[in-house]
């Protein structure tokens, strides 16, 4: 068998893109996205600007060239999952976040105008991949964002 880059197959693959999606829980899209950015943790990203003070639709049309959603989008599974397109609002949609807990992830007040892969995947991996279960933990995470 042999093996191909992704950018590389699509000069030569027919890609369906009606192909129906997978379901895939939101646990385990979210572990995907953190283990994407794990793979190359020194990566640097480009993070979106002032994402707090857009109006909502601006917002959700806020893209960038190689940011964390860039990553995730670039990855075929999550597209079959149901992942559109790299912009915000998409990334809020699809991961089930709200505007609070993706600014956090992508927002550049929160890391300068780029940050590395490691430490995107590090803070989503805290905050929603390996957090404890249970009440008072739920409580926290409202709480402490």
């Amino acid at each position: 068998m042999k093996h191909h880059e992704f950018d590389q197959l699509q000069s030569f693959a027919r890609i369906d893109q009606d192909f129906p999606h997978r379901a895939m829980p939101r646990d385990k899209r979210l572990q995907r996205w953190v283990e994407l950015l794990e793979a190359d943790p020194q990566r640097i990203l480009s993070t979106l600007l002032e994402t707090e003070f857009q109006p909502r639709a601006v917002r959700a049309a806020l893209r960038c060239d190689n940011s964390a959603i860039s990553v995730a989008f670039n990855d075929p599974v999550l597209r079959a999952a149901g992942l559109e397109n790299d912009t915000y609002g998409e990334a809020k949609r699809f991961f089930e976040l709200s505007d609070g807990q993706l600014h956090k992830i992508v927002c550049y007040c929160h890391f300068g105008t780029t940050v590395s892969a490691e430490k995107t995947a590090r803070y989503i991996r805290v905050r929603y991949v390996d957090r404890p279960d249970g009440l008072l933990a739920r409580l926290r995470a409202m709480i402490v964002g």
